[in-house]
C-alpha cells in the first residue's frame, strides 16, 4: 500500500527488556509516506497471541482511536495469527503490518527497474509463503474455511507461490549473468570497479555525487544500462534500491563507482537473500568502500559494522576501506574517540564529509592505493597505417606516462591492468606483422 502525506500510523514495539528504540522504525514509516501519529512500546516477553500484552493492546486501541490512525506498524515480526488477533482488538479498518511488510512496501515504491521489481516480488512471495502454508495447514486440520480470519484457503496457492519463486530466481540468474559479463567487459576495457556499501542514510549517494559530480558518463545504454549521470541524494531511507554507476575521475586510473542498496538492521535471511543479485555489485568489486555515519554512537556503528562484515565477508574477496562519513557533524575529539574504539572493525579508516566535500582527496588517494596494482609497460610500435589507432586505444585503456614519436616507431610508457598490458602486446604484434 502506498501512503500519502495525510495518512498516519502508530508505531508499536516490544522488547524483552530495556528501553525500546523507535528511531529507525519511525524513519521507515516516514519513508513509506506516513506521518507518525504516536507510539506505544512495552518491555516484556512476547505474548504468543498478540505480541504485546492484553492491557497494552487495549492501550494501543485507544491511541489508534484518538489519533484516527490508518495503520499500526510493529517493529517486531508478527506471525499471521498475531496480525489477525491484533486486527480484531483494534478499531475497524485499522491495517496492521510488521517492519518487514513495511520494508517491502517501501521497496515496491522504489523499484523502477526490471531487476528491482523482480527482487521485490521475490521478497514479497517469500514473506507470503509461510502464511499460505499456515492457511493450508489450519484449514486441513480444522476443515473450516477462513479459520482464524486467514481467509479462504486454496492449497494450490502455496504451489503457485513456490512455482513463481522458482521462475523469478531463474530470471534474476539470467540478469546476473548479463551483469557479470558487463563487469568483465569493463575490466577488459581497463576499468577498476569500486562499490559503495553500508547502511541506509549513511550518505553513500551523496558521496557518489561528490566523487563523480563533474563527470558525465556517455556510454551505450544497451551495454551499460545502469550507468547514470545522476544519483539521488536525499535524507530518505532506500532512495537507492537498485545500483547507480558513475565514472570516478582519477589521474592514473579508469574507475567506475557503484552505489548499491543500503543495509538495514534485523533483516531476516529471506529478505537479504531476495536482494543478493544487487549485492553482486559489491561481491564482484575490486574495492569496497564501507560507509558509516560518524555522527552515530559507538555502539550503533559497531553493530552496523559487524552486520556489514558478516554480509560482505561471506562472499567478498576485495579489500574493504571503511569511510567515516558526516565528519562535519562531529568534533575532532569525538571522531578520534570513535575511530580508536572501533579500530578492530575499521582499521585505518578515512573520515570525510560528502555533504561538505571534506577530505575527499585523501579518500581518492586511498582508493588508488588499495585497488589492484598496475603494471608499468614500455611498448615499442612500428609506424604503420594503424599505429595511431593503437596509441589511441592505449590512451583510452591505460594511464599514459609518456609517448615518444620517432620517424619509424612510437614508444609508449604506460601503466595498466595486467589484462590491458596483455592486449597491448597482442596489438603490437599485429602491427609488427603488418610492417
Amino acid at each position: 500500500m502506498t501512503g500519502t502525506a495525510t495518512e498516519t500510523a502508530v508505531v508499536a514495539k516490544r522488547v524483552d527488556d530495556g528501553t525500546p528504540e523507535t528511531e529507525e522504525i519511525r524513519d521507515l514509516v516516514r519513508a513509506a509516506g506516513y506521518e507518525v501519529a504516536a507510539e506505544v512500546t512495552q518491555s516484556r516477553t512476547a505474548d504468543p497471541a498478540l505480541q504485546l500484552g492484553e492491557g497494552k493492546v487495549e492501550e494501543l486501541a485507544v491511541v489508534v482511536d484518538e489519533t484516527d490512525a490508518d495503520r499500526v506498524v510493529f517493529d517486531n515480526r508478527l506471525g499471521p495469527y498475531q496480525t489477525y488477533n491484533l486486527g480484531q482488538n483494534l478499531p475497524e479498518d485499522t491495517e496492521v503490518v510488521d517492519r518487514f511488510r513495511l520494508i517491502l512496501d517501501i521497496f515496491g515504491q522504489r523499484a523502477h527497474t526490471r531487476k528491482a521489481q523482480l527482487q521485490v516480488e521475490l521478497a514479497e512471495l517469500r514473506y507470503e509463503l509461510p502464511r499460505a502454508e499456515a492457511k493450508t495447514s489450519l484449514a486441513q486440520r480444522d476443515e473450516r474455511p477462513g479459520f482464524m480470519g486467514l481467509g479462504e484457503y486454496d492449497e494450490s496457492r502455496e504451489q503457485d507461490i513456490k512455482a513463481r519463486i522458482s521462475r523469478i530466481r531463474d530470471e534474476l540468474e539470467n540478469i546476473e549473468k548479463t551483469e557479470q559479463q558487463r563487469r568483465e567487459t569493463r575490466r577488459e576495457s581497463g576499468f577498476d570497479l569500486v562499490a559503495l556499501a553500508g547502511y541506509t542514510n549513511a550518505g553513500k549517494s551523496t558521496l557518489l555525487r561528490r566523487l563523480a559530480e563533474d563527470v558525465d558518463v556517455d556510454e551505450n545504454e544497451d551495454l551499460h544500462p545502469d550507468l547514470d549521470t545522476t544519483a539521488e541524494s536525499q535524507d530518505k531511507l532506500f532512495t537507492t534500491l537498485g545500483t547507480t554507476t558513475r565514472r570516478l575521475e582519477m589521474e592514473r586510473r579508469n574507475v567506475l563507482l557503484t552505489d548499491t542498496v543500503g543495509f538495514i538492521s534485523d533483516l531476516p535471511h529471506w529478505l537479504v537473500e531476495s536482494f543478493k543479485s544487487t549485492l553482486e555489485s559489491v561481491y564482484q568489486a575490486d574495492l569496497v568502500l564501507l560507509v558509516v555515519d560518524a555522527s552515530e554512537s559507538i555502539d550503533e556503528i559497531r553493530e552496523k559494522l559487524t552486520t556489514c562484515h558478516d554480509t560482505l565477508y561471506e562472499r567478498n574477496e576485495a579489500p574493504i576501506v571503511t569511510v567515516f562519513n558526516k565528519r562535519d557533524a562531529v568534533d575532532d575529539d569525538e571522531l578520534d574517540e570513535k575511530m580508536a574504539a572501533l579500530s578492530a572493525l575499521a582499521p585505518n579508516p578515512v573520515a570525510v564529509s560528502g555533504l561538505e566535500a571534506i577530505n575527499l582527496d585523501e579518500l581518492v588517494e586511498r582508493i588508488d592505493a588499495r585497488l589492484p596494482e598496475r603494471e608499468r609497460e614500455r611498448l615499442v610500435l612500428p609506424m604503420t597505417d594503424d599505429t595511431m589507432s593503437v596509441v589511441s586505444w592505449v590512451h583510452d585503456h591505460a594511464y599514459v606516462r609518456d609517448v615518444n614519436y620517432g620517424d619509424e616507431e612510437v614508444v609508449i610508457d604506460f601503466e595498466a591492468r595486467p589484462t590491458i598490458v596483455e592486449r597491448s602486446h597482442a596489438k603490437a604484434s599485429e602491427l609488427v606483422a603488418e610492417a
